[in-house]
């Protein structure tokens, strides 16, 4: 089974950092494009980052202040995000697609204040 578990997500004031993690199971994690997605209070949810096997690629939003990066070897995945924005309040979403399904983690909270 399937199982995505966030964690990290905290209340930051702007300018600040966070790091979120994303522990994987039920699956062979190394084979798999990792994502982050992000929905704000009353808005969709919105794609954040993508990570291949070497290949990463961020929305323009995020693009020089966000890093997603994985550990194959612990099945994690994380996203460094620094200069934090109050625009990047929301719960952020592990993602992984499998047999075109998706799969999402329960989410973890990202709040920034000015």
């Amino acid at each position: 089974q399937v199982q995505l578990v966030e964690s990290g997500g905290d209340s930051v004031r702007s300018g600040g950092s966070l790091r979120l993690s994303c522990a994987a199971s039920g699956f062979g994690f190394s084979n798999y494009y990792m994502r982050w997605y992000r929905q704000a209070p009353g808005k969709e949810r919105e794609f954040v980052a993508i990570i291949t096997s070497r290949i990463t690629n961020y929305a323009d939003s995020v693009r020089g202040r966000f890093t997603i990066s994985r550990d194959n070897a612990k099945k994690m995945v994380f996203l460094q995000m620094n200069n934090l924005r109050p625009d990047d309040t929301a719960v952020y979403y592990c993602n992984v697609l499998i047999d075109a399904r998706d799969h999402w983690g329960q989410g973890t909270q990202v709040t920034v204040s000015s």
